[in-house]
């Protein structure tokens, strides 16, 4: 998710869970080749398992960008053909690559010739009027057949042209039927399904009849929803950390980060939902919101407003135990 999935919303988010993969944002095939490296696609080792998620059309840039990715470290190459942007449409890459699987199967063997890693592809089920099962399967096919074994579909098309990307997200209707046919149709291929998804109960009832979910919004919005996801849907019988531990661990990582020059607030904002529908969770975001873009803000900011979130729990249970 653009602007979203960055390397400290990543870093919180391995703090919640081991095992759920994560995904970089969409960066273009031509910033990886060009552009600053360590800001584009650094990360922390911690935030493995990772996949970087590449936006391009042209397959000998995309296998040198796929390339730099491998050596880079990263686990996975993924290629958005997802996104409906009127920005991502004029570079020709997005959704509207939906509409030319040969040039994404281009791109899948050019990729997949140059790295060890797997090349994986996201999708929608269709766009604008190209939008019956055969399409999507004739995509699927061909891209396929190019090398592609893992395809992650989210189960609502894209109108390119009358709707805005945020209304992509929600206008058009969700089809999980379509990709669970997709999915009986191609065993043989990995399919996971994604758009839509907000609990873990969602997702472990989706598992029994595809090979994967994928969490957007609801994880962003709400990122402690990830950290009963090792027990729930991976088995792990280790106990997930609460919130404020998961405020302790990041600690570190702020401080580092800020010594760095990372602004406060760019690591803060992807951890104002974390209290969320918890006694505090107001005051939490309030104080991370009015303090972390301050001059000079550091971890004490943060260390302030769990203080906060302390005393909020304490006086509840205070009161519960009065009660």
């Amino acid at each position: 998710m653009m602007d979203w999935t960055d390397r400290h919303c990543r870093f919180l988010h391995r703090q919640l869970s081991k095992r759920v993969v994560l995904y970089t944002e969409m960066v273009t095939a031509d910033a990886v080749i060009h552009g600053d490296r360590a800001r584009l696609i650094g990360f922390d080792a911690a935030e493995h398992p990772l996949v970087l998620q590449l936006g391009g059309s042209d397959p000998e840039r995309m296998a040198e960008a796929a390339s730099i990715g491998a050596d880079w470290g990263y686990g996975a190459i993924n290629i958005n053909v997802g996104c409906p942007s009127d920005r991502v449409q004029s570079g020709r890459f997005g959704a509207c690559l939906m509409a030319e699987p040969e040039t994404v199967a281009a791109c899948v063997d050019a990729m997949a010739r140059r790295v060890d890693v797997p090349v994986t592809v996201k999708c929608r089920i269709g766009i604008d009027d190209q939008d019956s099962e055969a399409d999507l399967d004739r995509f699927i096919d061909t891209v396929a057949d190019a090398g592609c074994e893992t395809f992650i579909v989210h189960a609502r098309k894209a109108w390119l042209s009358g709707l805005s990307p945020k209304q992509n997200r929600d206008v058009p209707p969700l089809d999980y039927d379509r990709v669970l046919r997709l999915k009986a149709r191609r065993p043989d291929l990995t399919i996971v399904l994604n758009g839509g998804i907000t609990t873990l109960a969602q997702a472990g009832d989706l598992l029994e009849a595809v090979d994967g979910v994928m969490l957007g919004r609801a994880a962003y919005q709400n990122p402690f929803l990830l950290a009963e996801a090792d027990r729930t849907l991976f088995g792990d019988p280790a106990e997930p950390p609460d919130r404020l531990e998961v405020v302790d661990r990041m600690a570190p990582y702020i401080q580092r980060a800020v010594a760095q020059g990372t602004p406060l607030h760019a690591i803060t904002r992807h951890m104002l939902g974390l209290f969320q529908g918890q006694p505090g969770a107001r005051t939490w975001r309030r104080h991370l919101s009015e303090n972390a873009s301050r001059r000079g803000a550091d971890g004490d900011v943060v260390r302030r407003a769990a203080d906060i979130v302390r005393h909020a729990l304490a006086s509840r249970q205070y009161q519960d135990q009065a009660a």
